[in-house]
């Protein structure tokens, strides 16, 4: 009964100018399967009933490849303008059910998350009692990812983009990788604080944990153990990285 008051929100609007494609990220294929299909598909695994695929560019293919395998059983919000993973949940936050206690932020691109993984982690999520937990990992070359900032006492306070980082922030190597459980009514009233003052002047969701020490909300992080689970697709190198990890069993 747990899942049935979660919803999963997945984020795959972008356009991914990395990949030199024409396609959509999110549509590129890792051992057989597209990244989005792969993340649908675990979404679908939780038995969670409420799931929305935010999408944006070309959202008609991106429609069209989650119907041919889960038609009916995805919701879509429209993204009209790419302003951020801020924004991209706000424009899904019309389409969670009323009976909806907390959701699930996942990412298009990032296809190898496997759902025993999501299991623990909203685990840890429902029995920290927070109103955002957020899913960390270590990586010895961060370069590229926000890092989780704690304070003197060892509370999470924030994370900064590495755009936005100091020198020294920038050598932390607990990375957030994009994964959030949030309480379904912190949520809506934090999307609305988010602003942009940041150097991509776009809407970051991961303000929402600044946002919490400022209310007093609360918020945590659960480390993960498997970088390779959470790794995010947006080169080609990295598209055959991942089909190298599925196809060798190697996590």
């Amino acid at each position: 009964m747990l899942w049935e008051s979660v919803a999963v929100i997945v984020l795959a609007a972008g356009k991914g100018r990395r990949m030199r494609s024409d396609i959509p990220k999110v549509l590129h294929h890792v051992n057989g399967k597209s990244m989005i299909r792969h993340v649908v598909g675990t979404a679908v695994s939780l038995r969670c009933q409420n799931i929305v695929v935010v999408v944006g560019h070309e959202w008609e293919m991106v429609q069209e490849e989650i119907d041919a395998g889960y038609e009916g059983r995805v919701t879509y919000a429209m993204q009209e303008r790419l302003l951020g993973t801020g924004d991209a949940v706000r424009c899904a936050i019309p389409y969670l059910l009323h009976h909806i206690h907390h959701v699930l932020v996942l990412c298009g691109d990032v296809p190898l998350i496997r759902r025993g993984t999501l299991e623990s982690f909203f685990m840890y999520h429902m029995g920290s009692g927070n109103d955002i937990s957020v899913f960390a990992v270590n990586l010895e070359r961060p370069r590229g990812y926000g890092r989780i900032i704690v304070d003197a006492e060892d509370r999470f306070i924030a994370i900064r983009e590495e755009g936005d980082a100091t020198e020294e922030e920038r050598g932390i190597k607990t990375i957030n990788a994009g994964i959030y459980s949030i309480r379904k009514d912190f949520l809506i009233h934090a999307i609305e604080r988010i602003g942009v003052d940041n150097r991509q002047s776009e809407y970051y969701l991961t303000d929402i944990v600044a946002i919490s020490c400022e209310t007093g909300a609360s918020a945590g992080y659960f480390m993960g153990d498997n970088p390779k689970e959470v790794m995010g697709i947006n080169t080609q190198d990295e598209l055959k990285t991942a089909e190298q990890i599925l196809r060798s069993g190697a996590f």
